[in-house]
């Protein structure tokens, strides 16, 4: 939820109105709860096979699998009930979306179906990645236009593109790679899977110092201009959450590694809004 909340902020440079402030956050939590649960239902007959495997239980060590992954192919939730669960959400999204800005509905949509396209494509290709990607830009996109109708084109591209790497190579990728062995025994098409290690931890340490490097120059594009106060918390974050992780695993290529580095890299975006909060109180 934190995604959604720094691309506009930092766009904007100020608080909006608490009126957008709390439609924002309901409309947010609404939309990734429902694209979250629309994962499980597409998926429902894979993770079924991945519960059997023993895949989905609670892990203290993986951010991840804390909590049960994926409720109803561990049978706490019926099929039905997950359904209606999706759509009530989706239903509140939807909603939230209109009131902020029409435009904001065909992007949730956009994503609703990104995600369907993500779950669809696990046994077909490790592509699929990219549209991973895709997904988690939509919620900041979405964001931005929720605050104002019409934002620079070029920070839309550069958000996007940050927020696309920090999905490739701190979560999808590390990600799979702790899932590589039932994965394997299910056949699945990632690129872990598909290209091995060595390929790999090249796309995400590319992806990571990308991540890094483009939180560095969005503020040219932002509304307010460069700022010196988030342009250094973003680096730090960026070194301390992406890059050091990051080039442990890919010296070691360790599956222990790849976990820690999808911890670390879950607190990039709290780092980031964190940081654009601090230049508006600064400011």
């Amino acid at each position: 939820m934190c995604t959604p909340a720094f691309g506009a902020l930092l766009w904007l440079g100020h608080l909006p109105p608490v009126s957008v402030i709390v439609v924002g956050l309901i409309t947010t939590f609404a939309g990734y709860t429902a694209v979250y649960a629309l994962n499980d239902v597409v998926d429902f007959r894979a993770d079924r096979k991945k519960a059997a495997m023993g895949g989905g239980t609670a892990d203290g060590t993986y951010l991840d699998g804390v909590l049960v992954r994926h409720p109803m192919a561990c049978g706490l939730l019926s099929f039905r009930e997950g359904l209606l669960w999706a759509c009530g959400w989706a239903v509140v999204a939807l909603v939230g979306a209109f009131l902020l800005n029409p435009l904001c509905v065909v992007i949730f949509l956009g994503g609703c179906l990104l995600e369907t396209l993500y779950c669809l494509l696990w046994r077909i290709s490790p592509y699929r990645t990219i549209v991973s990607g895709g997904v988690k830009s939509t919620g900041a996109i979405a964001a931005v236009f929720a605050v104002d109708p019409h934002p620079d084109a070029g920070y839309l591209l550069i958000l996007f593109l940050l927020l696309f790497s920090w999905e490739i190579g701190g979560q999808n990728i590390p990600a799979d790679w702790t899932d590589i062995e039932e994965d394997r025994r299910l056949k699945a098409k990632t690129i872990p899977v598909h290209f091995g290690p060595q390929v790999s931890r090249i796309i995400a340490w590319t992806a990571l110092w990308a991540a890094a490097g483009l939180s560095a120059v969005i503020t040219f594009f932002s509304a307010t201009g460069f700022n010196w106060y988030f342009t250094l918390g973003a680096l730090a974050a960026g070194i301390y959450l992406l890059l050091l992780p990051g080039r442990k695993l890919y010296r070691s290529s360790r599956r222990e590694d790849a976990m820690a580095l999808f911890n670390k890299a879950s607190y990039y975006p709290p780092a980031l809004l964190s940081a654009v909060l601090v230049n508006i109180l600064m400011g």
